[in-house]
């Protein structure tokens, strides 16, 4: 008897569970925007230097601003000192003068740039001219973000396990919808960069707490169903996106729109249950009595009030508050050679996923496809790819699932390097694809971690773990700088690191079906169940089978 007998007992998945879920899975159709938003508040527009006190009609520009090295497009970077009349003369051919043309003296910007707005109406970029010689601070300012994430999964993840799971997502919503919304009004490029850091540090405070406050009040045989629904807002948030952001097409205006909304998830938040095995493990037995009594109400149980008691919820989880009596760290992950083993594959796991889905996912601009269709066609692969996922966690387990999702989408990167450039359409598809694959496995993971780390330490493990997952999306951005050396060499290994990451998972133990950990001794335990039963099965012993289960 444990705490998943309680939660049958209140009515298993009943009224209380549907209501949970869905507040807690509203947020995730903002979380999309927040992950991906620089590819439209930092978009790239089209630009060419200003030419003061001189017409911008296009046809006269070719006077004043040089081609770039293709000879098809003005240069973004440079002028000529001295305006070239006879380069309007019709008869004056770019390609067979381009050798002339270069002898022609040039300087940089000197009176900044004049942008395209025909996609972006304004960007932090065209704000704060980062084009040229500034380039670089777009990708860094995404990276700065994710840094954020990532500090926000070691020091959230940490906190959730001793002041709670409701406590710590409630104040997430306040951080980022407050820093948010601040970053809307940002003056400067480096108030930008710090809002964004904030803000993501709160966007891991609320994934954190929301995975764990899912898992900690749905029955076992939910999980799968659970985890893959709630996952779907994410994915129709990356459409709700590309909606937004083509309506807008200003970055304030944009930031705002997707920030703002967190302080209507802050208000209704305070409605949120506490986990009860998690107030039970820290000797708050009181507390998780009233929320166990709150389900039973809502799930229209009221006759199970009376029956049970403290003594009852103690008598279920017994071994689990002996155990709560040790303190736990972030060493406990790697102290015995079973935990370690998890935790270790689950952060190359958790790299891999990362790495892959934001070197695919970020800065779509460069597929040569108008930025919100492609927005959309990345929101919409991922449907069909997660309902077979679902199937296939439901039926095969999460092992074989998470593996298998790995390498489909090293396929598909590694099928990349060989269609040539200009084979745009069948580029674009194949990158569709791989991203439905690593976003499937995204579904995966998160269920994945939740099951396999104990309540004791569930935090701190995701925490620990998705600091990974931070790791990978920061690098993600800076490989693509080395295209310069050598064009597939991106490809190359962030295909390689999903191949890596999908052989490691098949070493990570099956949680199909199996009750959620709330001690480190169950990981231990089942390991040892699921020994026996395949000597059991392959030696038919089952007295080898019965000694393990009495152990």
């Amino acid at each position: 008897m444990g705490f998943a007998d309680l939660l049958n007992d209140v009515g298993g998945f009943g009224r209380f569970q549907w209501i949970h879920v869905t507040l807690l899975s509203i947020p995730g159709l903002l979380m999309a925007s927040q992950n991906l938003l620089n590819n439209f508040t930092a978009g790239m527009p089209g630009h060419h230097c200003t030419i003061p006190n001189r017409t911008s009609i296009a046809k006269l520009l070719r006077a004043f601003i040089p081609m770039d090295a293709s000879g098809t497009k003005l240069s973004k970077c440079t002028r000529y000192v001295e305006p070239q009349w006879h380069l309007l003369e019709s008869n004056v051919s770019v390609i067979g003068h381009q050798a002339n043309f270069s002898e022609l003296e040039t300087e940089i910007c000197l009176d900044g740039w004049t942008y395209d707005k025909s996609e972006f109406l304004s960007t932090v970029v065209s704000e704060w001219d980062l084009v040229c010689t500034l380039r670089p601070m777009k990708q860094m300012s995404q990276t700065i973000y994710m840094g954020g994430v990532l500090a926000g999964a070691v020091i959230f993840g940490g906190l959730s396990d001793r002041f709670g799971r409701k406590a710590l997502l409630i104040w997430s919503y306040f951080q980022l919808a407050t820093l948010g919304t601040c970053t809307a009004f940002s003056p400067s490029f480096m108030t930008y960069c710090i809002f964004r850091f904030m803000t993501g540090m709160a966007v891991s405070g609320v994934i954190l707490n929301t995975v764990s406050l899912k898992v900690e009040w749905i029955p076992t045989m939910s999980r799968t169903l659970v985890g893959t629904l709630s996952s779907f807002f994410f994915t129709f948030g990356q459409m709700v996106l590309a909606g937004i952001a083509h309506s807008l097409r200003d970055w304030r205006k944009l930031q705002m729109a997707v920030c703002a909304p967190f302080f209507l998830f802050f208000l209704y938040s305070w409605w949120y249950s506490e986990s009860a095995r998690w107030l039970v493990l820290n000797r708050r037995s009181d507390e998780a009595l009233k929320h166990i009594h709150r389900v039973a109400r809502i799930n229209r149980k009221p006759e199970m009030v009376e029956k049970i008691t403290v003594e009852v919820l103690e008598c279920h989880m017994h071994k689990e508050v002996q155990s709560s009596k040790t303190t736990h760290t972030a060493y406990d992950l790697i102290r015995t050679t079973v935990m370690r083993r998890i935790s270790l594959c689950l952060m190359v796991v958790w790299f891999s996923t990362s790495f892959a889905y934001y070197g695919l996912a970020m800065d779509l601009q460069r597929f040569g496809v108008n930025i919100y269709l492609i927005q959309i066609i990345f929101g919409l692969v991922d449907f069909p790819a997660k309902l077979v996922a679902l199937g296939s966690l439901t039926f095969l387990g999460r092992r074989i699932t998470q593996g298998t999702c790995l390498l489909m989408s090293a396929l598909m990167i590694f099928t990349n390097i060989f269609v040539p450039t200009d084979m745009q359409s069948i580029r674009t598809t194949l990158a569709c694809l791989g991203k439905a694959f690593t976003s499937a496995s995204f579904t995966c993971i998160y269920l994945f971690t939740g099951e396999l780390y104990p309540t004791v330490i569930r935090q701190t493990g995701m925490g620990f773990t998705s600091t990974m997952s931070r790791v990978g999306s920061m690098a993600a951005p800076a490989v693509l700088i080395l295209e310069e050396m050598l064009p597939a060499l991106p490809s190359m290994i962030y295909g390689g690191a999903a191949v890596v990451a999908g052989i490691i998972a098949f070493f990570l133990p099956e949680t199909l079906n199996i009750p959620l950990p709330d001690t480190i001794e169950d990981i231990r335990t089942e390991k040892l169940i699921v020994v026996c039963r395949r000597y059991w099965c392959f030696f038919a012993k089952p007295s080898l089978f019965n000694l393990c289960l009495s152990d």
